[in-house]
């Protein structure tokens, strides 16, 4: 569908949404929204998306940003969440390979730390077996020696050995919009910058919404058989306008990262680690910076704006300087951060680390289905659990026949690389080709690995000459090009979508942002047509962006 994900579409996109009448309308256009809607549009649901802000910009863009099969559960004896959690990982990795990466992960082990020798020995063993790991990534135990040897920057004193085993890295953010990407590809009607400002009800049942374009203005009447609530941290706020939120109910809890110079923190290994408080934290090298996170707290704020406070910083640096004695990290070293929800099930008497990360969904009397809790790595699994139960629903009213699941072996878009088996060579051939167009072989490599599949797209819109690139034509042909596909085929519809949701550059590469943001806000500007009240209103928000990566805000959310 080649304007299916196009920015400049989708007011045409939202006139489409008015005039069907669909099987299922998706709110929430984070991993979870975004896998739901892949599901039941490829068993045969007519499926419409909607989100309040851009694909991606809640939780689904601030985790930790790795499909983990989630070791510290073990603790808690959660062995269901591992087992199905950890085989999901496998299953994302092979799906995507250009967004999903293996990486090994050192545990160390310290006298009178959380871990024991045997107990991580055991517990490892019992996670490779819960997940299904293969053999060539099965868990190894080191001495003290050999894990210095790995990463020379942990503390020594105390030192007694690691446990090492991989974990999977994944950009959150391009992993979301592949999942929406292939949804809109299977027929999905999704539209970012929507919010559901009305519940529509027809006697008793919940019929649809009225729904207002927050950028291109004007109210949408979109009508479904069954509504779907997936909006993450905001879940208890659409059940209290169903007036069905009873029972359990949502706590967040808020989880930090900073990320630093690799130069500044040479990290050479990704590191998991307990704290003094018995909190775990990761430490983990990429793309030439090093990132340490997360944090665990209550949160009561906006939802649409957990930052980092002074607090949050400065217990990440403390825990960083414990484990890490040499690096010496100071505030003026935090090189930008993140700052994200988790939307948990309230426990009564658990502190925010012991929380479980299991979802579950709920029914409302009206029909609604709410889905709640649940980690990145489980979305697939998570999907085929409400599509099911969607499609029985459906089905006694007369709908369907639909379709069994089958995400489980559907690419994502991108992901069309010939499986983690093919990827190297893929990489390889695309590296060369981007060579033969004139790109370096660095940039080649970043492109083939952040665009999969799509990569070809990407480099088709190098072709415009610099005549043709008007006030753009200073920026940096990756930058580019990236920025057009991301226009056109990724419904980037301000600058904070590009430079922090389609590149990840506001946390990896803030130094780029603030020497292109002026070029790119001009572009986009041209490309979308925006107005001067806009340009200035989305200027001023990649502003704050900037201001609230490296600069803390009082507690109460306030910069």
């Amino acid at each position: 569908m080649e304007q299916g994900m196009s920015a400049a579409g989708r007011t045409d996109r939202l006139r489409g949404m008015e005039q069907e009448s669909w099987d299922v309308l998706v709110i929430g256009g984070g991993i979870t929204g975004a896998g739901i809607a892949l599901d039941a549009q490829s068993r045969g649901m007519r499926t419409a998306l909607i989100e309040m802000q851009d694909f991606a910009a809640g939780t689904s863009s601030r985790s930790t940003k790795l499909v983990h099969g989630g070791l510290r559960y073990l603790k808690q004896f959660e062995v269901k969440m591992v087992a199905e959690v950890g085989k999901e990982r496998a299953i994302v990795y092979e799906n995507g390979p250009h967004v999903t990466t293996p990486e090994w992960m050192l545990l160390p082990i310290y006298q009178g730390g959380a871990f024991g020798k045997l107990s991580t020995s055991v517990g490892l063993a019992l996670y490779d077996y819960l997940a299904g790991v293969r053999r060539s990534e099965r868990r190894k135990m080191l001495r003290a020696a050999e894990t210095m040897n790995r990463e020379p920057l942990l503390r020594s004193e105390g030192l007694k050995g690691g446990g090492y085993y991989v974990e999977y890295r994944t950009d959150d953010a391009r992993l979301t919009l592949e999942v929406m990407k292939k949804a809109v590809e299977a027929g999905v009607n999704a539209v970012n910058y929507v919010k559901a400002e009305e519940l529509l009800y027809e006697h008793g049942r919940l019929a649809g919404v009225r729904a207002v374009d927050r950028i291109g203005g004007g109210s949408y009447t979109i009508r479904a058989r069954r509504i779907v609530n997936a909006t993450g941290p905001w879940v208890d706020a659409l059940r209290e306008r169903d007036r069905s939120k009873q029972g359990k109910t949502l706590r967040l809890t808020k989880g930090i990262h900073l990320v630093f110079d690799g130069r500044r923190f040479p990290l050479h290994q990704a590191i998991y680690f307990d704290t003094p408080d018995g909190r775990m934290l990761f430490a983990i090298p990429r793309d030439g910076k090093t990132y340490v996170g997360t944090t665990d707290t209550d949160y009561e704020g906006d939802p649409a704006r957990p930052t980092m406070t002074e607090a949050d910083r400065d217990y990440v640096l403390h825990a960083a300087n414990e484990m890490f004695p040499g690096v010496k990290l100071t505030a003026q070293d935090v090189e930008s951060s993140w700052a994200g929800l988790r939307p948990l099930i309230y426990q009564e008497g658990k502190s925010p680390s012991e929380v479980s990360r299991k979802d579950e969904i709920f029914r409302s009397p009206s029909g609604m289905l709410t889905i709640a809790g649940g980690k990145l790595t489980g979305y697939r699994k998570m999907a085929e659990t409400v599509v099911d139960l969607l499609s029985r629903e459906l089905t006694g009213e007369g709908g369907g026949p639909f379709r069994p699941c089958a995400t489980k072996r559907m690419p994502v878009s991108g992901g069309d690389v010939g499986g983690s088996a093919g990827y190297a060579a893929f990489v390889s051939r695309w590296r060369a080709e981007g060579v033969r167009r004139g790109l370096s072989e660095a940039t080649a490599e970043r492109l083939a690995s952040r665009y999969g599949s799509n990569v070809a797209a990407v480099y088709d819109q190098l072709r415009h000459s610099d005549g043709e690139r008007g006030d753009a034509g200073a920026l940096p042909s990756e930058l580019y090009a990236s920025l057009l596909y991301a226009i056109k085929h990724e419904m980037a519809a301000k600058p904070v979508d590009f430079l922090i949701r389609r590149t990840g550059a506001l946390f990896f590469d803030i130094a780029l942002v603030r020497t292109w943001k002026g070029e790119v806000i001009r572009m986009m500007a041209r490309e979308l047509g925006y107005t001067e009240d806009q340009t200035r209103a989305y200027s001023e928000e990649l502003e704050l962006h900037l201001l609230e990566a490296v600069h803390p805000t009082p507690a109460d959310g306030r910069p």
